[in-house]
């Protein structure tokens, strides 16, 4: 154990991230677990005395997708869904491989990594979400907190009005908003580009932080373009903002531990539900979402389902049986 993956081992794992980087536009944290994937996967290979992807053998591979699930004596067993986009790597590694002419054949196409359980998005009552944005504060704020307050109500409503991926709300720049029209430009997974419209609450929130909090918290940076800003003047990152929902989902009396914990996706899951229990097209989601595939979007469909469900079960007299 401990060998070190060779020189060729390391460059075809440089050009298989630069292709996903430059070719594909993956996100920079799928990116950096994509390479902490492909190190381990390259340290079995090395222990193996590989010397390059040619001399990979299907069965190699097998054993290393199935000790990611069973673990060994430095990495404990990996989740189903963190396995999956092990294997993913892997396959994905390979197949570059082939194509770039670095192995004649594809060692990787035959084994099947394992499938994630299906987790239906927790959306939250429309209640628990008015309650959660209002204790992030009022956009009549004032007082020494004021900038903060402003900012945290801002943040929460442009996530939950406009279905925000929390990397593309701290992303958003100034110049992509436009609070007269209500729409906002988001950047999204590979480039993407969306025009979202934003709700009348999100849009007086936000209006409010830009003018009485923005220019007081740029003052003390270097004149960042994000619109969400630290209290230093910097751009907000994406643990700033998770801190922020946290707290406001603790003072609003929601989970913020355990598989219930509120987090920022559970907003947008909110967002896209909402909008399917008040009749908007599953394709119109898809759009607002970002999602490349209606597939994608069709999760949600199931929710509003086993919604449709809790009613009738509830209201029909003849449900029980």
């Amino acid at each position: 154990m401990g060998e070190q993956p060779t020189p060729a081992l390391r460059r075809a794992v440089r050009g298989y991230l630069d292709h996903l980087t430059v070719e594909r536009g993956l996100s920079a944290n799928t990116l950096a677990s994509y390479r902490r994937d492909l190190d381990r996967y390259l340290a079995t290979l090395a222990d193996a005395g590989v010397a390059d992807l040619a001399s990979v053998g299907a069965g190699l591979v097998e054993s290393h997708l199935a000790r990611l699930r069973t673990g060994d004596d430095t990495h404990p067993p990996l989740a189903v869904s963190s396995a999956a986009r092990a294997a993913s790597a892997v396959r994905g590694l390979h197949r570059f491989a082939m194509r770039e002419g670095l192995a004649g054949a594809d060692p990787s196409r035959d084994v099947r990594p394992p499938t994630p359980p299906r987790r239906l998005p927790r959306a939250l009552p429309v209640d628990d979400v008015v309650r959660l944005l209002d204790t992030a504060g009022p956009i009549a704020a004032t007082g020494e907190d004021a900038p903060l307050t402003l900012r945290d109500r801002a943040l929460l409503e442009f996530l939950y009005g406009t279905g925000a991926r929390i990397s593309e709300a701290v992303g958003a720049a100034v110049d992509d908003l436009d609070t007269d029209e209500g729409t906002v430009l988001l950047r999204g997974k590979g480039g993407r580009a969306r025009l979202v419209p934003i709700g009348g609450y999100a849009v007086d929130a936000v209006r409010a932080y830009l003018v009485r909090a923005r220019p007081g918290l740029a003052a003390a940076g270097r004149g960042t373009p994000a619109v969400f800003l630290n209290a230093r003047g910097g751009a907000l990152t994406r643990q700033g903002a998770w801190g922020i929902l946290r707290g406001a989902a603790g003072r609003a009396g929601l989970p913020v531990d355990g598989p219930a914990a509120v987090s920022p996706h559970t907003l947008r899951h909110s967002y896209a539900t909402h909008l399917l229990d008040g009749g908007a097209d599953v394709r119109v989601v898809q759009e607002l979402l970002g999602h490349a595939s209606v597939t994608t979007t069709q999760v949600y469909t199931l929710v509003t389902v086993e919604r449709l469900r809790e009613v009738y079960a509830t209201a029909h007299p003849r449900a029980r049986g």
